[in-house]
Order: structure tokens, then sequence, then C-alpha cells
């Protein structure tokens, strides 16, 4: 064993030199490298050189297919041969309030769609799907690859938490590019995401790029560099993939925080659109548009017109609440979505309401993000506890006129304490001017 570790200790010495020279991979070296990392044969610094070295000299697109399957192949591929096709997967690089998977996972179910998706925690200002899903009680994440196989052939859809055996080198080199300084690779970050798709079975995915001051993303060109390479990788890859950019630069919907975005969510899901308040309109807008295109490009639907006319009878019927609720019970759920009351709730909500009369101009996703960071609703560090209950509720959009003493901003808090930190910071956050702003199209660029 001891003779095997040095002989890929070498190898991996080799490939650390050839990306520093600016050389080129073949699939064999990224396989080698993918296993290294995936059974612990390759030390951490050694891994860590490569890294640098690839963020200094990037892979090319060829190189980064290579890369992506070769992680994608360094543990279990879910086997979906048993499943109904078509298998779909969806993905977001992640922005503030973004809770689109509550409602499109169970709407492209109902629609006839699998999908099978392995989502994370969140960290930072951009929440996880795990974590919202923490505030349905008796829910579960945690199911292994057959037990989720089993879940998706009996009612299309499953969501769990990333194991173990579906792409562990990503795991293991996603946990060093964190303390390494390279995240922001593209070539790495396209890696990371696609080789889980992959590994998950799916054929078809749909890729939620988000755009502005709320996400990763902070320029259109950054968010179009990103969004093209994934398509092009994908594709080389072999998946039929597309993706749409989106604005971030006011948050998702109405509400940020973990109960606070399930509440959202179960409300787009049951109710007519014209119950619905203007910031969650704009977020339903977001879902249709998206289930729309899953639907076309998975083959469902003949035309974009025949697809948004399923999507909006699959909603309006109550077929896609019904199959959130299937689902939910599926993973362990004990409560009813059609009654939201056991819904945590803070202790403390208190609503800032404007002090002048105009038009909304701005709802910084990045300050609110912040704020509802603070308040307790997200994670600063990997192993921070998360409070459920707390948040806000943003009640206004950009280009939305209100009058003085309209309702703003909506503070959930623990404590009188967090109250006023929210109350002293949303100022920054939301601005109301005398002349009309134009409001901000939530598609910036369509798949």
């Amino acid at each position: 064993m001891a003779r095997k570790k040095k002989e890929t200790s070498t190898d991996i010495r080799s490939l650390i030199a050839t990306r520093r020279d600016g050389g080129v991979h073949s699939r064999a070296d990224l396989d080698l490298l993918a296993n290294a990392a995936a059974d612990g044969s390759a030390p951490d610094y050694q891994l860590a050189a490569w890294l640098m070295a690839a963020y200094l000299k990037p892979l090319s697109d060829a190189e980064t297919a290579d890369f992506t399957l070769a992680m994608a192949g360094s543990g279990q591929r879910l086997d979906l041969s048993g499943v109904p096709r078509p298998w779909v997967d969806k993905h977001s690089t992640g922005g503030v309030g973004d809770k689109t998977t509550l409602v499109l996972a169970p709407l492209l179910a109902a629609c006839g769609l699998s999908v099978v998706k392995m989502s994370g925690r969140g960290l930072g200002i951009t929440g996880g799907t795990l974590d919202k899903l923490k505030a349905i009680p008796g829910m579960t994440t945690e199911i292994e690859p057959a037990a989720m196989i089993e879940q998706a052939k009996k009612i299309g859809i499953v969501l769990a938490g990333q194991t173990a055996d579906l792409a562990p080198a990503d795991k293991t080199l996603y946990s060093l590019r964190d303390v390494t300084e390279t995240v922001s690779s593209l070539p790495l970050i396209v890696g990371s995401i696609l080789s889980k798709k992959i590994a998950g079975g799916a054929e078809t995915v749909v890729l939620d790029v988000k755009c502005g001051s709320g996400s990763f993303n902070p320029t259109r060109e950054h968010a179009e560099k990103l969004a093209d390479a994934l398509v092009t990788v994908g594709k080389k890859a072999g998946l039929n993939v597309y993706a749409a950019i989106t604005d971030m630069e006011q948050p998702l919907g109405r509400s940020i925080g973990n109960a606070l975005e399930v509440q959202e969510a179960i409300e787009v899901l049951s109710k007519p659109e014209d119950q619905l308040g203007s910031t969650s309109k704009r977020f339903r807008e977001l879902v249709r548009y998206l289930a729309a295109l899953t639907l076309r490009v998975s083959g469902l639907s003949p035309s974009a017109g025949d697809a948004l006319e399923r999507v909006e009878a699959t909603l309006t019927s109550g077929r896609a609440l019904r199959k959130a609720q299937e689902w939910v019970e599926a993973q362990g759920a004990t409560v009813r979505l059609d009654d939201p009351s056991w819904l945590v709730r803070a202790p403390e909500i208190v609503t800032v309401n404007a002090a002048v009369s105009g038009c909304v101009s701005k709802v910084d996703a990045r300050i609110l993000g912040e704020i509802a960071l603070e308040l307790g609703a997200g994670r600063k560090t990997k192993d921070d506890e998360i409070d459920l209950s707390v948040g806000l509720e943003v009640l206004v959009k950009i280009g939305d006129f209100v009058t003085e003493g309209q309702p703003l901003i909506t503070i959930h808090a623990k404590d009188a304490k967090g109250v006023q930190f929210a109350q002293d910071r949303i100022g920054f956050a939301v601005s109301v001017v005398s002349t009309p702003v134009p409001p901000r199209p939530i598609l910036v660029r369509p798949a």
C-alpha cells in the first residue's frame, strides 16, 4: 500500500508540473487526479498545489469536460434506468431569497418529468435548499442512492443532500478550493457543478445563473462567462444543458429566511397569481419561465406557448401542490402544506414603513441578505446553527409606487436587539425617489 501511495504521489507531482507549465492534461491524467482526491492517496498539499496551478493556468473547455467526467466517475453514479423519462435537474448559482427549487421541483414532477436532485446547505447571504427544508417538521434529506431511485420511480421527485458516494472527488477538491483562494476559477466552478449533475443521473439540466449584488456574479459579464462555460462544457460532457441569466439586484420574491421562504413557496404553489403580492408575483414569473423552458427542452412540450399553458394549468389546478405534499410526505414530513400554521415564527415581528411617497428605486439584495444573515437566517461558517424563524419580508420591488406610511420591510427577529439592528440598516437597502423608476425584468438573458 505504501508503494502505491508513493507512485500516486509521483504521478500527481507530474500533473502539477504539467499544469504549472501550461501543458495539456489527458483524460487519463484527470481520472488519476480525481481518483486520488476521492480515495485519499494524494495528500492535500499536492491537491492544493494542483488547484493553484489550475487557477493560474486554467483548463481548456475540453480539459474541463474531461475533469467534470472524471469527478463524476470518482464514485457511484445513480442509475435511473428504471425511472420514467425525461430525467431532469435544475441548478441555481445562488442568491438572496432564492427558494425556486421548492416550487419548481414539484411543479415539474406534476407535469410528468422525473426530478432527481442533490442540494446543499447555504453559506453566507445565499441560503441553501437543505436549510429551508429543515423548516418542514419530520422531513429528511439524508437519503441513500438506492432509496433515492425507488422514490423517484414511485412519485417522480426526490431531493437529497450529496452523499459520500456521489462525486467524492468534488467534495475533497471543493473543501480545498475554499481554503486556497481558488474558488473563483471558472473551470473549477463548472466542473464542480456539472459533475454532481452527471453523478445524479440527469440528462437535461436547466441552469439559473444569478446576476447582481445578491449573487456570486456581481456583473452581467461575469454571469455570461459562467453561463456560456456551463453550457459549452456540459454539452461536451454529454448533457442536454441550458442556462438562463436572471436578476439578483433585488431579492427573489418576498421572503428571506428559511421558514418564511417555505411559507412563500407554499403560497405560490397554492394561490392564484392575483392573490400574491408584487414581489411574490415576480418570483412566480421566474418559476413559470424555468418550468416552461424545462418542459420544452426535455421534449414534453412542442413550443414555448404550449409549455407555459401546461405549467399554468398545473399550478392553478392544485396538481403542483398535491405533488409537493406527496414529495414531503415521502421524505418523512408530518404536516399538511395547505395549512402551514405549523411553521415556526420569530418572537419579534416589526414592520418598517415608507417615510415619503414616491417610487422604489433600490432594494439592495446584498444589504438585505447581510441583515438576514446577522439576524441568524444564515451561517457565516459551516458550523454555525441557523435560526429557522428569523428573516425579512420584502414587500416592495424596484419600480413600485408607494405612499408615506406604506409597509416596505417586515423584520422577523429573535429579540429586540435584532429588530434594532435591522431597522438601523434597512434605510441603506431601500430607497424611494420622487421620479418614476422602471421595473427590473427578472430575465437578464433567456436560455
